[in-house]
């Protein structure tokens, strides 16, 4: 399931007014009459909704413009901020920040304010700008380097600490290639160990 909410609003289009009726008529709803309530949306659709009112707030606030895509896929929710214009994508970058930090701390606030409008902690995927995308495929490039290495010495090949979503990315990439990698270390010290399953 994929949405597009673009950021900025058509001027010219009117919302619907109080009551459901369209904007511009004298309709209103028949007196005593509840209203009836839509059906209800799958968990993962509502937090992406919950999740692209609150990045609108964000946008709005700075001044920035850009594209709110939602996707819900393999059990999780994925938003995506993209540019409109070469200048928006520079303008973008100050939430992405130096190697994602800003990302990141965003990802953060934004799973938060899932939590308190729903009650449930979310396991959202945030990119900016198409960072995330630009970081899988570097991790992935060196899921496969160490891949090589560990078949070509016979030795585990240690990588640099990473998120539990770009672990998730490496563990994908080596266990395709038939190795066995695992997650060693705690809190920001957690990497992967890739080993060649001859040598274990």
């Amino acid at each position: 399931m994929t949405e597009n909410r673009p950021t900025v609003q058509d001027t010219d289009e009117q919302p619907p007014a109080a009551g459901g009726a369209p904007a511009g008529t004298d309709q209103e709803p028949p007196a005593g009459d509840a209203p009836v309530p839509g059906p209800a949306l799958d968990p993962l659709e509502e937090e992406g909704e919950v999740a692209a009112d609150y990045l609108e707030e964000l946008l709005d606030t700075a001044d920035l413009d850009g594209d709110i895509d939602i996707e819900v896929r393999d059990g999780r929710t994925y938003l995506s901020v993209v540019a409109e214009g070469d200048d928006d994508d520079d303008a973008l970058s100050a939430l992405v920040g130096e190697d994602g930090e800003v990302l990141e701390a965003l990802q953060e606030l934004v799973r938060l304010s899932v939590l308190a409008a729903t009650g449930r902690r979310s396991r959202l995927v945030l990119d900016v700008g198409g960072h995330r995308a630009r970081r899988a495929d570097s991790l992935r490039e060196l899921a496969l380097e160490a891949v090589q290495k560990a078949r070509e010495t016979g030795a585990s090949v240690h990588l640099d600490p990473l998120s539990a979503y770009e672990r998730k990315i490496v563990h994908d990439v080596v266990a395709e290639h038939g190795l066995i990698s695992e997650s060693e270390g705690e809190g920001e010290s957690r990497h992967i160990v890739v080993t060649a399953e001859s040598s274990r």
